[in-house]
């Protein structure tokens, strides 16, 4: 097993009703919050109304950015940053999912730099400082309210990439299960899927540590279990509970600590289908992944066979493949490009995603690609 430092500063606040003392907490960071939001679904699970009322109500001037897309977009990071400067605040508070979280942390430190917010995510930039940030979360997927990542896409150079801060690590992370209540169907379905595969990411990454192996299996067995029983019962408050405490411990360090890294080479792949289609990040990921073990069921067929054993009691590695496309079917998420609507057949698709694939150099930490597997994985995806 691998040395490791194991190190989580965000303070998560989790429960029914635990947005209540944001008011107070938000004081502790100065007078004036810039307020990031999405495209409505704060509004409709009742959430923006609360957080709301408690900043206003701690006496905090609150200026508001909101609109951050699904798949978010750099431009509306630079837009938020200039308000913040203009606004001076002292406090970011982002009131979303994933997308508007990452992306309050890149504005976080796009308000400490006079440059584009791209040359962070490049790493042209080396950041010194952040603006404080408190996270709210509305949609269990990502993890990103308790990990110093985000995801970012640049649609003029055709890339979605991702980062890597200590100084992004929310302050404070909210998380009351009854703000995901009002999420569809689908995009509860993605969510689950994201947190299976944070989970596999770590299965695949490089490094014996046998006890993180058992946190990833039960994750993803807390995911096998309540995912669909959600799905059936989308007002359900124990089994939103449930999946939103997994989609967090699927990426708050627990599953690598003893490992030398994760893989995120699916990640990079179901990037590449996002910025080109505009995907929904989960469901990029279930068809990516079941392609992904195809591609490498003769290089690592002994670590999808562990996989398979312990997850599913199948025998073969073809079986395991079979396993994983069936959970991600019944959940609702697609498996094919053909179900997400993309055409391999119609002129140009295909060589457009070869392509940005190669512009955005997809491969694995750990389980290396190349351009000479991408025509192959679009095959295999199809």
């Amino acid at each position: 097993m691998e040395n490791f430092v194991m190190y989580n500063p965000v303070k998560l606040h989790f429960g029914d009703g635990v947005t209540d003392k944001i008011g107070k907490i938000a004081q502790g960071y100065g007078r004036n919050v810039l307020l990031i939001t999405g495209r409505g679904s704060a509004k409709t699970s009742g959430a923006y109304e609360q957080v709301m009322a408690r900043l206003q109500g701690a006496g905090l001037q609150v200026y508001e950015y909101s609109g951050i897309k699904s798949n978010p977009i750099i431009e509306d990071v630079d837009k938020a940053a200039a308000l913040g400067k203009e606004k001076q605040a002292d406090l970011i508070v982002a009131l979303g999912g994933g997308s508007v979280i990452d992306s309050a942390k890149i504005i976080a430190l796009a308000m400490k730099y006079n440059g584009n917010a791209w040359d962070i995510m490049e790493e042209k930039h080396k950041p010194t400082d952040a603006v404080p940030l408190i996270a709210v979360l509305t949609l269990a997927a990502t993890g990103t309210e308790m990990n110093p990542y985000a995801v970012v896409q640049n649609n003029c150079q055709q890339k979605k990439i991702g980062y890597g801060n200590k100084l992004i690590y929310p302050r404070h992370s909210f998380l009351d299960p009854s703000f995901t209540l009002s999420v569809p169907k689908d995009y509860t379905a993605y969510g689950v899927v994201d947190l299976i595969a944070h989970s596999l990411e770590a299965w695949f990454g490089e490094g014996k540590a046998s006890l993180s192996d058992r946190f990833t299996l039960a994750i993803i067995k807390e995911a096998m279990q309540y995912g669909p029983e959600l799905l059936k019962n989308l007002e359900n408050y124990d089994l939103r509970a449930r999946i939103m405490y997994a989609a967090t411990c699927a990426l708050n360090g627990m599953t690598v600590y003893g490992k030398k890294s994760q893989d995120w080479g699916v990640h990079a792949i179901g990037h590449c289908l996002s910025v080109v289609h505009d995907v929904p990040h989960g469901a990029s990921l279930s068809i990516a992944y079941p392609a992904w073990m195809k591609l490498q069921k003769d290089r690592i067929p002994q670590r999808i066979q562990e996989l398979g054993t312990a997850l599913f009691e199948t025998n073969t590695v073809d079986d395991t493949i079979y396993k994983l496309e069936y959970l991600f079917k019944n959940l609702g998420s697609p498996v094919t490009l053909n179900e997400a609507g993309i055409d391999l057949q119609k002129d140009g698709v295909k060589e457009k995603l070869v392509k940005v694939m190669t512009a955005n150099k997809v491969s694995g930490i750990v389980h290396k690609m190349d351009e000479n597997d991408y025509p192959v994985l679009l095959q295999l995806m199809q």
